[in-house]
């Protein structure tokens, strides 16, 4: 699990399935910033990971200071589906 920030707004949302470091990744959740004090363009705060560990976010069993950072743009990021079908 980390943390990935990603600069612009690709159209994802909680739930969403990214491929991402060569490994399908979903979005548990997504926190938006920006949108009023800047910077110039938004940035999605996602926590993502795999599906075997949404039982540990789910149950906040990690310590998010501790999560590795990452940075994409959104232009860069490959959406494999918006947003899933699974109650992520």
């Amino acid at each position: 699990m980390q943390q990935l920030i990603v600069k612009g707004d690709p159209g994802i949302r909680k739930g969403a399935i990214i491929n991402y470091d060569g490994n399908e990744q979903i979005c548990f959740g997504i926190q938006r910033q920006g949108d009023w004090h800047g910077p110039d363009e938004v940035q999605l705060w996602c926590t993502i990971g795999t599906e075997d560990e949404h039982e540990t976010y789910e149950k906040r069993s990690y310590v998010p200071h501790w999560l590795e950072v990452d940075t994409i743009d959104a232009d860069a990021l490959d959406v494999v589906k918006a947003r899933s079908e699974l109650s992520v």
